[in-house]
């Protein structure tokens, strides 16, 4: 429906992002795009190559999952993103990707230390790592559970999701979130960089330290402070 074509294109551009970013291999991921006046979102078809997508491909869902507009199965891991819409009312786009290096911290289920600057640039804290999910919750609606799942692993930090717009799901993978599908995709491949950076910093020194929180503040602040000093 044209209605709905906005948000459409919104999640096909962004979806076409991840392979160009290097985010995803074969159909591994998927981003959506929120119209909270309408109370829907447009998702990626599952199991569809990003070659073959387009605007129209998109399938426009509820915040219940149910689908509204569309004539393909949408994302397995649509249930997910309903979840998350539904209780998170300022979040306009989400990524789910199995990026390689954040996936690994992922299925380390370790959260990824504040080693550096390029990490503080975004976050003051360790990218936190979801506990896996237990197995009746596995058994039961899986997809719809990793919602609550992400939830509950920022409550239990006393985190909101305005804080913190990523978090590793134990044993699972990386997602992302934002106002809009393009940050949320930015927010995705910054995850990715500082998981790699961190990867990497612990090969060439097990015992590195956290960074101080000095330098901290000062490249978070810098960056996103009522004094901020970075960019135009």
């Amino acid at each position: 429906m044209k209605q709905f074509q906005a948000i459409r294109q919104a999640a096909y551009e962004a979806n076409m992002q991840l392979p160009a970013l290097g985010l995803v291999l074969f159909t591994f991921g998927n981003v959506s795009a929120a119209d909270r006046a309408a109370g829907v979102f447009a998702i990626k078809p599952s199991g569809v190559p990003y070659s073959n997508l387009s605007p129209d491909a998109m399938v426009v869902v509820d915040f219940n999952g149910k689908v509204v507009d569309g004539t393909l199965r949408p994302s397995s891991d649509t249930l997910t993103h309903a979840v998350l819409y539904k209780h998170w009312e300022n979040i306009g786009g989400i990524v789910h990707t199995h990026s390689t290096y954040a996936t690994a911290w992922a299925q380390s289920q370790r959260d990824i230390p504040i080693y550096g600057t390029t990490h503080a640039d975004h976050n003051t804290i360790d990218i936190p790592c979801a506990t896996p999910m237990s197995d009746d919750l596995i058994a039961g609606n899986y997809e719809y559970q990793t919602g609550f799942q992400i939830m509950k692993a920022l409550s239990d930090r006393s985190l909101t999701y305005e804080e913190i717009e990523m978090i590793l799901v134990g044993n699972h993978a990386p997602f992302t979130w934002a106002a809009t599908p393009a940050k949320a995709v930015y927010n995705s491949a910054v995850l990715e960089e500082i998981a790699k950076m961190a990867y990497l910093t612990e090969a060439i020194n097990l015992q590195a330290p956290r960074l101080k929180d000095a330098l901290i503040r000062k490249h978070y602040e810098r960056k996103h402070g009522p004094d901020s000093y970075y960019g135009q």
